[in-house]
């Protein structure tokens, strides 16, 4: 405990966030809902309810000075309200639950969102709550009775991976902005982060044979061999749209042939030179410009091979694995 104590006091965090971290030490992400329990919720005087409490100090010093009746009760009048918006604030955050929703994929460069769902449990309105991230702008919303709503916080993804904001805080000065009640929090929130793809005109490498050697003399379509059921990531082009009219379901033409061309986006087929994230950045290019052209196309990075397909769910999992590629430890 007494190690806790000065690990907390010395860090650079407020001094609010370094009682919280001191009382409720960090423990890692929670998972599930977390309520905001009595022993969650923190709360001290602002800056603004310091100069109230003095102002009232003030008063108290000169009714018993100069035997003021009214200044008493002036004075006992306005500190009651004090206390009671000290009520009102703690009240405003106490057994609110929280959890965390599911982000979506952004490229490095972007601001990643990250959705928190809160709940509140109780009959009365919560109002002029917020969330912050990490020193980030605050985010403020207001949750009705016995409801729920998402509120999304953003913060910049400055690289690719796997992104966590860490602990952040939830808190409240309402209604009258003499107290500030916060609770901190480490949900299981996480943002996937693709490569930032290169910039400007990068042509595509030249497609393959399907035997991998030399490149494709043909297109693979010599002759039409049938209909089969439609498959997700089958190139829109390739889909009888008359058969499909006629029966209601989607199949897809297959054509016989031995040139069938390949589009490999290798990693070894690029400079190194260009060091790593560039690398990434170039693949993470070709990658939307071949899905975009509805090409059929495969992703070879040193570790890991994935087959030719199209389709934006092929396009998600290369960006996927461009995102948390790790190079191999020597």
């Amino acid at each position: 405990m007494k190690l806790a104590f000065l690990s907390a006091f010395r860090s650079k965090l407020p001094i609010r966030d370094r009682i919280g971290d001191w009382i409720f030490p960090p423990r890692g992400p929670e998972t599930g809902p977390v309520t905001l329990g009595q022993r969650r919720v923190y709360i001290l005087p602002t800056r603004g309810g310091l100069a109230y409490g003095v102002t009232l100090l003030l008063m108290l010093v000169g009714s018993i000075n100069y035997n003021l009746s009214l200044g008493f009760i002036l004075t006992f009048l306005l500190g009651g309200m004090g206390i009671v918006s000290m009520l009102h604030t703690w009240r405003n955050l106490a057994h609110v639950a929280l959890r965390s929703g599911k982000s979506r994929p952004v490229f490095a460069g972007e601001y990643a969102r990250f959705p928190v769902g809160v709940r509140n449990p109780g009959r009365v309105s919560r109002a002029s709550l917020a969330i912050q991230l990490n020193g980030q702008n605050a985010t403020y919303f207001d949750v009705a009775a016995d409801t729920e709503s998402t509120v999304e916080t953003a913060m910049p993804a400055a690289k690719r991976g796997l992104m966590a904001p860490g602990r952040f805080r939830i808190f409240t000065t309402y209604p009258l902005g003499f107290f500030y009640a916060w609770s901190n929090l480490d949900l299981d929130l996480s943002c996937l982060v693709y490569p930032k793809p290169e910039p400007g005109n990068v042509p595509l490498p030249p497609a393959q044979a399907a035997s991998g050697e030399g490149g494709a003399s043909g297109t693979g379509e010599d002759d039409f061999a049938g209909l089969r059921t439609y498959h997700p990531g089958d190139s829109p082009r390739r889909i009888a749209w008359k058969a499909a009219a006629r029966s209601d379901t989607f199949l897809t033409k297959q054509f016989s042939g031995t040139a069938a061309a390949q589009l490999w986006l290798d990693f070894r087929d690029i400079p190194d030179i260009l060091g790593l994230e560039a690398k990434l950045s170039r693949l993470a290019r070709w990658v939307i410009e071949s899905e975009a052209g509805g090409l059929r196309f495969g992703l070879r990075l040193p570790n890991l091979e994935l087959e030719p397909a199209a389709g934006t769910a092929h396009r998600d999992r290369c960006l996927q694995a461009l995102a948390l590629f790790q190079p191999a430890r020597r």
